[in-house]
């Protein structure tokens, strides 16, 4: 039978002593954590290990020993074998490592056993932080993978929860004082910044407070004042009261004090914080863009001209279907007084826009202002602007695409008629015709559909997830590779084990956020097929409302 030592090489330079670690009889391996070196006493070993199981409910105990000269080890060779029938642990690993030789013995010792058999030994080097650091994530396609697979993570599985379920082993290192030194990956001291301490420190009661002032906040969100007509239906439907709930959410979840139970759920609350940070640095670079050299003033003064020049386009447009388009002959009376219906609704919102006109400039700087608030909420700001620019637009779809889908409806009507059929209330058939002004709100169902997947792009990507896979690629583990290292006759077979990391898109998968947008949620293929059958496109609903 093949036993399988673990070893970590940062203990490969370790002097004399014991080796501590987990064994796991189901897969007949050896996970190696840290050396305990001379002198020590077994008594204070005994009780150091058990308190180590207590906290980490980890089976940590004495695996075997472990010499770093031949010198030493011919000293030791007696104590080395007292110490075997001390802790009593089968098999007792006896590991050596020669002084200026890469190759290593490696045998294992069974005093109680009847039939002593000499196994064949393969010496496994991992890097001990990495694993630490790392998650190993399942496949992510757990229902079509084999048994096999299935078998092989749950072993790798086994090796990475020993070592990062011991964190508190390694916060004793050999500069310590007391009766245990032990030597792992922290060996050289443990890693602490005085500046990060005071930071976590400083962190509590700034935490308090954000969590007061957002729980006050949600308070008033959910009072019944917004309950009331308009505030209720401006809530729901405006992408910026979304969007503004959405983030509330997210500066709760960072903010609370509650301590992340699992990976998931602390990647969860570092990608909302890395999100909520790089949305709000755009979002003030973006402002500081605004506000440099007058561009508020220029904006505002291009939007009238703006405005005027679409009326213009829209009114040749409407006196081009009064008269006789494309030589076609229509029902004059009919189009006389649509077009002058759509006319006086152009004249209507032009005026109104001319009445706004010396507050516009005051209402962008304002505007503006929401830009610190992060990108993410200009945008949605941005998207209401269009949305309330273009509600004339909105208003002559809305009334062509009513009499369109009558005149469809009528249509299908008399062929039914005409063929002797029913109309089939279940199935609500209708044929399907183009029409221009369709295009028109198509182009502004278009712009706002990609401010919102943009917002949603900003919201959902897990960026520090992201950021974690380009930097330090091991602390998302997909699995591991083995490489087998130069082989001497008479020695272990020696293997390196490296981290795979896990893939880009199945970071994204894995890790990305929920997002909240109350946008249509209607695929582009079923937005066409309404402007087609003449069904009316909403700009705005309810995120929890069904599309129909």
């Amino acid at each position: 039978m093949v036993l399988k030592v673990f070893f970590p090489s940062c203990c490969s330079s370790a002097e004399s002593g014991i080796l501590i670690g987990r064994w796991i009889s189901e897969q007949n391996s050896a996970v190696i954590l840290a050396v305990v070196h001379f002198p020590f006493i077994p008594v204070q070993v005994k009780q150091y290990l058990s308190e180590i199981q207590r906290v980490t409910k980890v089976s940590v105990s004495v695996l075997g020993s472990w010499s770093n000269s031949k010198q030493e080890k011919e000293s030791l060779s007696e104590f080395l074998e007292d110490l075997g029938t001390i802790f009593s642990h089968e098999p007792w690993i006896q590991m050596s490592k020669e002084g200026g030789s890469k190759f290593w013995s490696c045998s294992t010792l069974q005093k109680h056993s009847n039939n002593p058999k000499e196994e064949e030994i393969i010496l496994v080097y991992y890097d001990q932080r990495k694993v630490m650091l790392s998650h190993l994530h399942p496949p992510l396609d757990t229902a079509t993978s084999t048994d096999h697979k299935a078998d092989e993570a749950s072993k790798l599985s086994a090796i990475f929860d020993t070592v990062a379920k011991s964190k508190i082993l390694f916060m004793t290192d050999r500069y310590n004082d007391g009766p245990i030194k032990l030597t792992h990956w922290q060996s050289d001291g443990v890693e602490a910044s005085i500046i990060v301490e005071l930071m976590k420190q400083a962190s509590v009661p700034a935490c308090m407070l954000l969590t007061f002032l957002l729980s006050l906040i949600s308070g008033i969100c959910r009072s019944r004042v917004l309950k009331f007509w308009p505030l209720s239906f401006l809530w729901s439907k405006l992408s910026t009261c979304e969007q503004l709930g959405h983030r509330l959410q997210h500066l709760q979840v960072i903010s609370s004090n509650k301590k992340a139970q699992t990976q998931t759920q602390l990647m969860r609350k570092a990608n909302i914080f890395v999100s909520l940070l790089i949305d709000v640095s755009l979002g003030i670079l973006l402002m500081s863009w605004l506000y440099r050299k007058n561009r508020i003033g220029h904006l505002a003064d291009t939007l009238i001209p703006m405005a005027d020049h679409v009326a213009e386009e829209l009114q040749d447009l409407l006196q081009w279907l009064m008269g006789a388009p494309a030589g076609l002959k229509m029902n004059r009376a009919l189009d006389q007084v649509l077009g002058r219906f759509f006319l006086y609704h152009i004249h209507l919102w032009i005026s109104y826009i001319h009445l706004m006109s010396p507050f516009i400039e005051m209402i962008l700087w304002y505007v503006g202002l929401s830009a610190c608030l992060g990108l993410t909420v200009a945008l949605c700001i941005l998207s209401d602007i269009i949305a309330l620019l273009t509600f004339h637009i909105y208003c002559f779809y809305v009334y062509g695409a009513r009499l369109y889908c009558l005149k469809i409806y009528g249509l299908s009507s008399l062929w039914r008629l005409f063929r002797g059929k029913k109309w089939n209330v279940l199935r609500q058939r209708v044929d399907s015709c183009s029409y221009d002004l369709d295009q028109l709100r198509l182009l502004v169902v278009i712009v706002q559909g990609l401010i919102h997947l943009l917002v949603d792009l900003i919201d959902s990507l897990p960026l520090y997830s992201i950021i974690l896979r380009l930097c330090r690629s091991y602390r998302l583990a997909a699995g591991v590779k083995f490489r087998v290292l130069e082989q001497q006759d008479g020695k272990p077979l020696r293997l390196l084990m490296q981290i795979n990391p896990l893939s880009y898109s199945s970071v994204v998968q894995t890790y990305r956020l929920p997002t909240y947008s109350c946008y249509p949620k209607d695929s582009w293929t079923s937005l066409c097929k309404k402007l087609f059958l003449g069904e009316l496109i909403y700009p705005w609903k309810h995120k929890g409302e069904k599309q129909d």
